[in-house]
């Protein structure tokens, strides 16, 4: 098996990618600044996987010499790119940081690929490309109309890809995931924010008399008022950038792909399924919508099940379970001390 650079595998999708690339019999190497990821899940992977060869290099995406020496001696060919700044409120306080990071830094990342030569690159991009849905659920051939700079430096990634393809031979599959949820089944890995920003963990911690929820909005034309999402399992979309990395690895094209499970559900129907893995009420409060909130986003991810043979296996139920396992049994994440931020 081939060595594979993961770019951002100390944080949470990424994580999980590692995992499901050294599971499959690749070799890692995860390269990662460590603002938002985790030394200790990446020291886990290693522990869980001593046949495969996993190895960590702090550096960020922007360091694009940095960048080329780990490809060279890495003799890595193919790079999952997850390192990004996430938050479409943040891009909205901070656009110079997303656009330095989001944009110049995976453009950074594609310029050291083109120069050693490696070929294959898996993106992970986001439904927020999209902005406003026109159509109940969406499919690839949705405009995209972002609302937000985290939006427009993904989408903007995604329009620049065909360039490099023509220029440097880089083929390319972007994935747009919908909202990456739940925790490893086995327990290694889980999600750890901080700030933590999702709906799940954050319900979690309001049963265990943390932080108080609130819910942004409950006047929505939606079945019960509340926003309507589409969850997908975290290790769902890891399996997802794997099936992606075996279509270029085959010479397969590039391509877009939608990622969700196509079933929304509401803002209540989670926090119900919460309350029920809980055994009592999540504790909640109903505030005001939150700007640029749409009512609705759901994913078509049919041209992934057709061409990439992907279908999500975990449901919202299972999602609720593997979250709850983590955070239960990791109060305090992976820990301050293992940070290294």
């Amino acid at each position: 098996m081939s060595t594979v650079l993961v770019a951002g595998g100390a944080g949470y999708v990424g994580s999980h990618a590692v995992k499901a690339l050294a599971g499959a019999g690749y070799d890692v190497v995860v390269y990662d600044n460590l603002v938002a990821g985790h030394r200790e899940a990446v020291d886990r992977l290693v522990k869980a996987f001593p046949q495969r060869r996993i190895t960590f290099v702090q550096g960020d995406i922007l360091d694009g010499a940095l960048v080329r020496r780990t490809l060279e001696s890495s003799g890595a060919s193919a790079v999952m790119h997850f390192a990004a700044l996430l938050s479409v409120a943040g891009s909205v306080r901070e656009p110079f940081a997303y656009y330095r990071t989001n944009l110049t830094g995976t453009v950074t990342v594609l310029e050291a690929m083109a120069a050693v030569g490696v070929k294959h690159f898996v993106f992970s991009s986001t439904c927020a490309t999209f902005g406003e849905p026109s159509t109940p659920t969406i499919d690839e051939t949705h405009p995209q109309r972002p609302i937000n700079a985290y939006g427009e430096t993904k989408l903007a990634v995604e329009r620049a890809l065909p360039h490099f393809e023509i220029a440097a031979g880089i083929r390319a599959v972007a994935l747009r995931y919908f909202n990456a949820s739940g925790a490893d089944p086995d327990g290694l890995i889980g999600e750890d924010h901080h700030p933590e920003e999702h709906i799940i963990p954050r319900a979690i911690a309001a049963v265990g008399g943390g932080e108080g929820l609130a819910i942004f909005g409950d006047d929505y034309p939606t079945p019960d008022g509340t926003c309507v999402r589409d969850y997908v399992h975290v290790m769902d979309l890891a399996a997802a950038h794997l099936a992606a990395l075996t279509r270029l690895e085959s010479g397969g094209p590039s391509a877009n792909f939608n990622l969700g499970s196509g079933h929304g559900m509401s803002v209540r129907e989670v926090l119900d399924a919460v309350g029920q893995v809980a055994g009592r009420p999540v504790p909640h409060t109903i505030g005001p919508r939150r700007p640029g909130d749409p009512a609705r986003l759901v994913a078509s991810s049919q041209l992934a099940q057709r061409e990439l043979g992907w279908v999500p296996r975990l449901d919202l139920q299972a999602i609720v379970r593997t979250a709850w396992t983590w955070h239960t049994s990791h109060p305090d994440g992976y820990g301050r001390h293992a940070r290294h931020a």
